[in-house]
């Protein structure tokens, strides 16, 4: 029988806590990895956005996806190559993945170019929680009541930023708050993978599927010749899309989770940064307030699940 999702004497290790002794500098380094991933994620966000001024969006999901193939299959040669054969029972978790990365990647990318960028990814910053609560309830994880709260503080700071009701509540909230779903999804079917399914071959798989759909959606959507300017973006986009992949699954093997995972939350500093350097948009004061609310709750839950590995 699975276990209750609110249970406040859980004593069981969490399976994210890092077993293996730490060499020195890990969590420093582990850090930089983390931080390096969020960086090259907002400047991927903040370059397709401003591409797609002049580019069709379906158009630049293909090309920018022909580069991160490119870079994938580079990669994974230096590793002994892809190994694309995946076996029966993994096959339906593939599948589950696949759908919440392109439903994932479609809405988030569309949601980026008619919204404020900061304000998208203080959306995105709740995603833990919800992986954290989809593995109480699909999985049998147990959940206690500390951090059912702090799950139920993040979606407050997530309703605070969107504000249903008000003029800046619109049909690209849901976009965002669906895809933050689908992300959610992407990431609890991957936890169904053995450890016999490689990293490489999981993205490589969800760069084709993503770049195929696409290129289909981008017949409808039309094509316009891009000029040098913005051809260099994209393949930039690619390169950052692939460094920032790569570092966060390199930074959660190296160091603890309750050193490494709070720093994915400078993704949401970046945001703002560049929002403001490149679209001159700045937070309101709403969106602060919810911000802080989301990533509060988010590194509580870190703090008290490494509590809680310790206990043991």
């Amino acid at each position: 029988m699975p276990a209750s999702i609110i249970s406040p004497l859980r004593r069981t290790r969490p399976a994210s806590i890092r077993p293996a002794p730490l060499k020195p500098g890990d969590n420093l380094r582990g850090a930089g990895l983390m931080t390096l991933s969020m960086m090259c994620f907002g400047c991927n966000d903040a370059v397709i956005k401003y591409v797609t001024q002049d580019v069709p969006l379906y158009q630049a999901i293909t090309l920018r996806g022909v580069v991160v193939m490119l870079a994938l299959l580079l990669l994974a040669q230096r590793g002994g190559g892809l190994r694309l054969r995946i076996a029966a029972p993994m096959r339906w978790p593939m599948a589950l993945r696949l759908i919440g990365e392109v439903g994932s990647t479609l809405l988030f990318l569309n949601a980026l170019t008619r919204m404020e960028i900061a304000d998208l990814t203080a959306v995105m910053q709740s995603l833990p929680l919800v992986v954290m609560l989809g593995a109480a309830l699909f999985f049998g994880e147990s959940l206690g009541w500390r951090r059912m709260l702090a799950v139920g503080a993040g979606m407050v700071g997530v309703l605070i930023i969107l504000r249903p009701g008000s003029g800046t509540f619109g049909i690209w909230s849901l976009v965002a708050l669906g895809a933050m779903l689908l992300v959610a999804l992407r990431d609890l079917s991957t936890r169904r993978f053995t450890s016999d399914v490689k990293s490489s071959t999981i993205a490589f798989y969800a760069a084709v599927t993503v770049t195929l759909v696409g290129l289909v959606l981008s017949m409808g959507q039309g094509w316009v010749m891009p000029d040098l300017r913005q051809a260099l973006l994209m393949v930039l986009s690619g390169v950052f899309l692939t460094i920032a992949y790569m570092s966060a699954v390199a930074a959660m093997r190296i160091g603890e989770i309750a050193a490494v995972a709070p720093f994915r939350y400078t993704s949401l500093l970046m945001a703002i940064v560049l929002g403001l350097l490149i679209f001159g948009d700045w937070p309101d004061l709403w969106t602060w307030v919810g911000s802080a609310l989301v990533v509060g709750a988010g590194i509580y839950t870190i703090w008290r699940e490494a509590q809680l590995g310790r206990q043991r």
